[in-house]
């Protein structure tokens, strides 16, 4: 499963939206929950970064990431 994963990069400061950026995470888990679980105890563990969001990417949503240039793994 991908997921996409909304972050501010310090902890520190009062969150932005305009600050907010993205990367992306292949995780094996059974399910959407636990790879959602998985993926924040990666980030958490390997970054400083605030956790805004993590989102399971369907199929489509996939597509287009890989279309719009944006799309990379990030790896751990």
């Amino acid at each position: 499963m991908i997921y996409k994963i909304f972050y501010q990069e310090t902890k520190t400061t009062n969150p932005k939206r305009e600050m907010t950026k993205a990367l992306y995470l292949e995780v094996d888990a059974d399910n959407e929950l636990a790879g959602r679980i998985k993926a924040r105890q990666i980030v958490e563990a390997n970054t400083a970064y605030h956790i805004e969001f993590i989102e399971l990417l369907s199929e489509k949503h996939l597509a287009y990431e890989k279309e719009t240039g944006a799309f990379q793994l990030m790896e751990f």
